[in-house]
């Protein structure tokens, strides 16, 4: 019985050890400011596949002249893509179809991009589209930028 309750102790403190890391890295990604929630699909076939699989939940930052991007499920400190402004391509918008909806947040709008030829999709609120769109264009003078 006593080992029982040990065994049942020691999970529910690393359940919640593990829920307290998950929000530390979070506030240690925020810190800097310029985040903004974001799901990602890496690789995307010319047709849109609506069927909602291979989005990624994540939270992206500002950093210069890069957008780092971070998995939300993930320990990891470091960001999983990093997205240069003078390489992004802005092909067009739309909005999310289908299985989609259940995938992503509520309000998304899907931002289809080419990031060094590899075709890819960015979803986030008009909010964050409207702020990123802008940071495309404050490119500095000199830099290539289309944004569509």
């Amino acid at each position: 019985m006593v080992l029982a309750l040990t065994v049942c102790g020691i999970v529910v403190a690393l359940v919640v050890l593990g829920l307290f890391v998950f929000g530390l890295r979070r506030r240690l990604i925020q810190r800097s400011g310029g985040t903004f929630d974001c799901s990602l699909r890496w690789d995307v076939p010319e047709r849109p596949d609506t069927s909602g699989k291979g989005w990624s939940y994540g939270v992206a930052r500002y950093s210069g002249d890069r957008v780092t991007w971070f998995r939300v499920f993930s320990y990891a400190y470091r960001p999983r893509r990093v997205l240069e402004r003078a390489s992004i391509e802005v092909a067009g918008r739309r909005l999310p179809e289908g299985e989609e909806e259940l995938a992503l947040l509520s309000d998304a709008v899907v931002l289809v991009c080419l990031h060094q030829g590899t075709r890819l999709e960015l979803a986030m609120s008009e909010d964050a589209l409207t702020g990123f769109l802008a940071w495309l264009e404050a490119a500095p003078p000199g830099q290539r930028v289309n944004v569509a």
